[in-house]
């Protein structure tokens, strides 16, 4: 048991990536934490339009919007709906992925060739279609956005988790936990499931960026999170009018997208360079 951590320690000293990428990601949870504690006002409510369009400033970091209310306090009550997004879309998409492309690899036949098919088709199309054509049946809110990216971009997953399968169906442990009387679904999610983790959790962490832009786009385009909730896909497109006017309503909603996705990306790719030794070797 201690050896794991022994052979880790030259890969978590090393991981630039990681170590950037996770003070990104738990930034962005700390702010999305503490929101009601660090945000100056009340993001909706406390609106004056005797503060409209103030440029960042000391009474005002970031500047406020039309209506006078606080930038700083948007983006902090934001990143709430960001993650929330992200977190729930992405455990959906594992259930769905994993759970097909577990029973995919391990019992083949009609099943695996279903499944493949289908996870075919939907990378063929991409994931943002489908989640619109959802979001335009159940109409915006954050309830209809987890389920449109929840059950959109699952494939992923399920290729990954049916390869993996299909690499480690034949190994001994596997025999011998059949030979011992096991069943097909303990086996699958006791002695499979648990060897395959790894790559899931790199996949999770990425899709989780990808949820958090596909919000961002689908609230840009008003399918999304509704005006006056601080969303920062809502903010943009509520600023894209004054763009060249008040450049400050796009700038930090923009950043606050750009270091949340790039920090779960190079936490992706760190937890990679962890869980695949293969990776670190090729690198070097």
């Amino acid at each position: 048991m201690t050896l794991i951590p022994i052979k880790l320690m030259p890969r978590l000293r090393g991981g630039t990536s990681l170590w950037i990428g996770g003070g990104l990601v738990g930034l962005a949870v700390f702010v999305a934490i503490a929101a009601p504690l660090i945000a100056r006002t009340d993001p909706v409510m406390d609106a004056n339009l005797m503060n409209a369009e103030i440029p960042p400033g000391w009474e005002f970091p970031f500047g406020t919007d039309a209506q006078g209310r606080d930038i700083y306090s948007r983006i902090v009550y934001g990143a709430r709906i960001s993650l929330t997004v992200g977190v729930g879309s992405q455990i959906l998409n594992s259930l769905i992925g994993v759970s097909l492309g577990l029973t995919a690899g391990y019992w083949g036949g009609w099943w695996d060739d279903f499944v493949t098919a289908l996870t075919n088709l939907m990378l063929a199309i991409p994931s943002l279609i489908f989640a619109l054509a959802i979001m335009a049946i159940l109409g915006p809110g954050l309830s209809s956005l987890l389920m449109a990216l929840g059950l959109t971009a699952w494939s992923y997953s399920c290729r990954i988790a049916r390869a993996q399968v299909l690499s480690l169906k034949s190994q001994g442990y596997i025999q011998a936990a059949r030979i011992l009387g096991y069943g097909d679904l303990r086996i699958m999610f006791t002695q499979v499931l648990p060897n395959i983790l790894g790559p899931l959790i790199v996949i999770a962490t990425l899709g989780m960026g990808t949820a958090i832009l596909s919000e961002a786009a689908l609230s840009f385009l008003g399918l999304g999170i509704r005006p006056p909730f601080p969303s920062w896909g809502s903010m943009l497109s509520e600023a894209r009018d004054q763009i060249n006017t008040v450049p400050w309503l796009s700038i930090f909603p923009g950043v606050a997208i750009f270091l949340t996705v790039l920090g779960l990306n190079l936490l992706g790719d760190g937890l990679r360079d962890i869980l695949d030794p293969q990776s670190t070797t090729r690198r070097s």
